[in-house]
Formats: C-alpha cells, structure tokens, sequence
C-alpha cells in the first residue's frame, strides 16, 4: 500500500496476532515476528524514532484549529528538510523550500518527530510515513500561548533573511549640516520672515535693507535689491510659479520683483505698519502687518488690495495658505490662529489654546485639513487641528520657542525649529510625533526656515548670522509605500 499514514504491516500484524482478532482468510494465523535488520535500514530507523509528547496536555475541542506538527510535507512538495538536496531544481529552490516549510508548519518541521522518513514502495519508489501523527490537521485547543503565536507566522524564533512585522528600522538623518553660508545682518526678530526658497531652486534672503538671491545649482550669489538706509527688508516670499518675489518693507510698502530681470514689476500700498509676514495663492498675495490687519491682493488688478481681514489684536507674524488654496491660516502676536476662507472677513475658524504669539505655521500636504502650529516661548507647543471638522487634534510640548514648522512633501514628516532655549532642530514623524533627530548647530535662536523644491533639503538661519543647510527628508521615490501607509493610519482625515 502507498498510504504515508499507515504504520509498518508488521507492527500491525503482530498486534493483531497477539490480541487474537480474526484475519482473513488469505493470511496465515501462524505467530508472526520480526525478523533482525540491520540498522541502517529505514524501517528500524522509523521504529526507533519515538513520539515525544507535548509538555501541556492537548484539549480536543469542537473548533477546527490546525496541528501543524504532523503534517505531510509530500502533499505540499516541500523537501522534508533543510539539509535535503534539491535534486533537478535551480540553486537556491532549497533555501526557499526551507523558509516556505517553516513559515507553514513552524521551526520543528523536519525534525524529529515530525520529520518523515523514506520508505521504499512497492513499485520502488519512496514514500514517507509519519510515525507521530496519522492525520495532516487535528482539532485541539492549545493550552499555552505566547504572544508571538499569534503572528501569522505561528512560531517565535526568527528566519535570517525574513521580517515577520512591519516594524521598520529608524531612518538616520545626517547630524551635521552639508552646507554653511555666512549671513551678515540677518536680523534677530521673532516676528519676521526673511527666507524662502523658490520652485526654481533659487534661495531668497533679506539682509538689512537689501535682498539677496542664491541660486542651489550654481553657488551663485545676486543682489536683487537695496531698499535704503531707512528702509530694512521685513519679509520676503516667492509666487508658486514663475521668479516673481514679494517684499514686505518696514514702512508697510509691499514690492513685488522680478527676479529674473532684477527688476521691481511694482509696488503696493495699504498697510500702515512693517509687513512681517506673506502669503501666495496663486495670483493672489496675503501680507500680515504690524497693524493687525491682512491684505488680500490681486497682482492682475490695479488696486493696492481688494479684502481687507481684520481680527487680530496685535501683530500679525504667520501667514499660510492651504495647499488646495482654499483656507488661510493666520498667527499672531495676541496668541490666537485664524482660519479664513477665501471670501470671508471675518475669521471662519478661532484658536485660543495657545499661550505666547503664534508664528509656526504649516498646512499638511498630504492631509486635507490638517493644520500644524507652534507657540512662543510661554508657550513651547505644536499643536494639530482639523479645520474640517473644527477640532483640536493633539499638543506636543518641545519644551522651548517654536519659531517655524514646515512639512515633509515625501513623507509624512514634520521640521520645527526653535529658539529659547534649546535652539534645536527637530525631525518628527506623525502622528506619533516620534523624534527622528535633533539637530543643533545655531548658537542663536532659529528663526528662519525652508524647504527646497525636491522636499529633502532644508535651510535654517539664525541670528548667529549663518545659514545652514541640512538633508533631513528622503526622496519621494523611496517612500511612496510610506506614505500611502500613513494616510490608512490615519482615520480622523480624508486623503487627497
């Protein structure tokens, strides 16, 4: 018979013999015993391997759960161990066999007791009987359970080359920046915004009262603009698209450059006060000023600006327009962020929880709706909210000034950078805002921060009078599973 769950007929012969049962007709009834072999054969070699039972005692239930140890590799056609040749296959087929076998049946199948023995058939072929078991799957109930059981996998012992969790490696992020730029006169203010980096990779700087421009590709350096002696840049920010530049002045004129041509296109009027703060959306431009208020200007249209959005109580320092340009966000020096839409005058959406001025301000581009903002030294907390469904998501304490916040577009990744009295660098990941670095360098308060247009570099300035240059973030390419992850684990947001 080929039936790999039939003992020896041997065995069974003599049993049967013993304890008196009929046999047929065909068999003889004489006592029958076993005749001497010689150890190498394979049936003594079966014998021999005894049944080890389970430390804790096995309960039958009427649930189906699988026993593993048992079963019959021949059915799947999985070599029955790892030291077997695998004959007439490519060079590697074993190994995999291997991981495959124990992945099934776990990190005891092939050996003893569950590994088969070779039997020759009687058409001359081998056949591999399982003494331990009779059956490929049993109905029990284990009695003991570690917590690694219940992994897919059923085992607790790692294969080499195999992950049995999503657990990833932390990503290292360089500790030292690539690049340092001196920045004489860059201003120590809080409430002033005088770096930003343009799609065109082109760096944008206000020192004193001139603008400098740096362009990534080449190193080099060209001065677009001198204001004056009485006249000091408060704020410079660059369109979406093209190499037009905005430059908020000290005496509340808003001039707008053509970076290009080094040449002024224009400038705007209507704010009373320095404009320490701007915004683009498309053609539409947003400056925050020193005298509360915002200005919504059209560069297509001949006045100065056609909304006017009051609410603020003191100095507006942190403007920032949603991705999809349909929300504005605004910090100021009364410790409360505004939300409008595109049409209101009046704020659509309070934040009070902060308790110093808000600066730090960052929309997520890859969550619509959410929004990151950082308080004050009184304060020292981001915070995320969700203008969708007007909540207040969470609070990290960083435990020193949020001067800025900017996030990742490869990954779902946030920068802060501080002041009093750390004045780090961090990486964070969200949503559990683990720290992924720390970076530090500046020896004064980091006021200043951007991102270059591939999303992996950052640029940090202090009042130390440097600016420095840091890759923080990986290329999308190499993280677009991560991503896509990231936006599944999060349930309290659509995706985009």
């Amino acid at each position: 018979m080929d039936d790999p769950t039939t003992p020896s007929t041997t065995n069974q012969s003599a049993h049967r013999s013993s304890s008196g049962l009929n046999l047929p007709s065909t068999m003889s009834k004489t006592p029958l015993s076993l005749e001497p072999v010689t150890p190498s054969t394979h049936i003594e070699r079966m014998i021999s391997v005894g049944y080890q039972p389970s430390p804790s005692r096995t309960i039958y239930s009427d649930r189906f759960i699988p026993s593993r140890t048992g079963s019959n590799f021949a059915l799947f056609d999985i070599s029955p161990s790892a030291n077997s040749p695998a004959e007439g296959r490519e060079d590697g087929s074993g190994a995999y066999a291997t991981l495959l076998r124990t992945a099934l049946f776990g990190p005891d199948a092939g050996v003893s007791p569950g590994t088969p023995d070779k039997l020759m058939r009687l058409d001359g072929k081998n056949s591999s009987v399982y003494p331990s078991s009779r059956n490929i799957f049993r109905y029990k109930t284990e009695t003991r359970q570690s917590m690694h059981s219940l992994s897919p996998f059923g085992f607790e012992d790692a294969l080499p080359g195999v992950s049995h969790g999503p657990v990833k490696a932390a990503r290292k992020v360089p500790r030292s920046p690539y690049k340092v730029l001196d920045a004489p006169a860059l201003q120590d203010d809080f409430y002033l915004n005088l770096v930003d980096w343009s799609a065109h990779n082109v760096l944008a700087v206000g020192l004193g009262n001139c603008v400098y421009l740096w362009n990534a590709c080449s190193s080099k350096v060209t001065k677009l603009c001198d204001l004056g002696m009485d006249v000091s840049v408060c704020s410079v920010g660059w369109a979406q698209r093209g190499t037009h530049l905005a430059v908020g002045t000290s005496n509340g004129k808003l001039q707008i450059w053509d970076a290009s041509r080094c040449k002024r296109v224009r400038t705007m009027e209507g704010h009373r006060l320095r404009i320490g703060a701007l915004a683009w959306s498309s053609s539409m431009l947003s400056s925050g000023s020193r005298d509360k208020t915002i200005l919504q200007r059209d560069i297509r249209a001949q006045d100065d600006f056609v909304n006017k959005l009051a609410g603020h109580k003191s100095e507006v320092c942190g403007l920032k327009w949603s991705y999809d340009n349909r929300e504005l966000a605004s910090g100021g020096n009364d410790n409360r962020l505004f939300v409008w839409n595109q049409h209101s005058t009046q704020p659509v959406l309070k934040y009070c929880e902060h308790t110093a001025a808000v600066k730090a301000i960052a929309w997520s581009p890859h969550l619509h709706g959410l929004l990151a903002s950082g308080g004050g030294t009184a304060d020292r907390c981001i915070r995320f909210w969700n203008t969708t469904t007007n909540s207040h998501l969470s609070c990290m304490d960083t435990g020193s000034q949020v001067c800025n916040l900017v996030w990742s577009k490869n990954v779902n990744e946030l920068v802060s950078t501080h002041g009093y009295s750390q004045n780090q660098i961090i990486v964070w990941r969200y949503p559990t805002m683990s720290k992924l670095a720390t970076l530090t360098g500046h020896t004064y308060r980091v006021l200043y921060l951007a991102i270059s247009p591939d999303g992996q570099t950052i640029v940090t300035g202090a009042g130390d009078e440097t600016l420095r240059f840091w890759n923080v973030f990986p290329s999308p390419k190499s993280q677009v599973s991560d991503l896509l992850d990231d936006k599944k684990n999060f349930l309290g947001l659509p995706c985009y």
